[in-house]
């Protein structure tokens, strides 16, 4: 005789398995709807991160790239850490208002509700994945130039691995969001407050300067590691930067952090679900 549990997570995947094409229509709806009445459509996937790293390397640059300590190829660096950073970012404030979005199909059809945040995060996945093409591309660029350092950068069979810290992200983002989709429903203030949240978690991360400004025992360094996005980066760019094997340390914290943050997001999304519907 199955268990409690075991008869739950047998329901939720029998669920799953019979509405994984509503979460396919739900996924693309999301990115129809993130570029509607663009000229470019889903090609700024790939041109906006392109755009982004060739500003922000000609303002910091100079400032915080050149001969920095730890940093091969500026601009490439600089594309590293916010490609996973916006990934983070997009998925999460999309997820967060995935109930208000479908109100009136929620109200009206019944449909597992976790689908809606869900198919959020999958579309910015794959509107990153147009975007990892545009890196690529940069990544190569900068090897076969030489500019600003870019004959520093090493490519080996690790490079590959690069799809690992991503999925971790993804992970990560999809525990995170489950929790904003919740509380976004009870208190609006949230999306605004996410919104500071995540400026200010750009300057903790070292996205536009390198963690090795600052010394050992700096308590900001210590912060900084702490967050287990920052893990991701690193991970992401010993596999493009520098060639390496992913450090074991650090893929042991980001896999366990990401997987402790999925299951809250589901325990605190289980937990309020079945009253979302009266709050929208």
């Amino acid at each position: 005789m199955k268990s409690k549990a075991e008869a739950e997570l047998s329901h939720g995947l029998s669920m799953f398995k019979k509405y994984r094409n509503l979460l396919g229509e739900l996924t693309r709806k999301s990115i129809k709807l993130k570029y509607r009445n663009s000229w470019l459509g889903i090609l700024w996937s790939f041109f906006q991160p392109l755009l982004n790293m060739i500003v922000l390397s000609v303002v910091f640059g100079r400032l915080l790239g050149r001969n920095a300590a730890g940093v091969i190829c500026y601009p490439v660096y600089l594309f590293s850490g916010r490609i996973i950073y916006e990934f983070f970012v997009t998925s999460t404030k999309q997820s967060m208002t995935a109930f208000r979005r479908n109100a009136a199909i929620i109200k009206k059809v019944y449909v597992p509700k976790y689908m809606y945040p869900l198919s959020s995060i999958l579309s910015s996945y794959v509107t990153t994945m147009i975007s990892m093409i545009c890196y690529v591309m940069v990544w190569i660029f900068f090897k076969l130039t030489g500019v600003n350092g870019g004959d520093g950068l090493v490519f080996s069979w690790h490079f590959l691995f690069m799809v690992v810290p991503l999925f971790i992200m993804l992970i990560f983002s999809t525990g995170v969001g489950m929790i904003l989709s919740v509380l976004c429903v009870y208190f609006r203030d949230i999306e605004y407050i996410w919104d500071v949240l995540m400026r200010l978690l750009m300057y903790l991360l070292p996205i536009l300067y390198s963690i090795q400004r600052f010394g050992p025992k700096s308590r900001l360094r210590l912060v900084i590691k702490i967050n287990p996005i920052y893990s991701m980066i690193e991970l992401f760019r010993q596999c493009v930067l520098t060639g390496e094997w992913m450090n074991p340390k650090m893929l042991l914290y980001a896999s366990v952090s990401a997987i402790i943050m999925l299951a809250i997001g589901l325990l605190i999304f289980n937990w309020k679900s079945d009253e979302i519907i009266y709050h929208l």
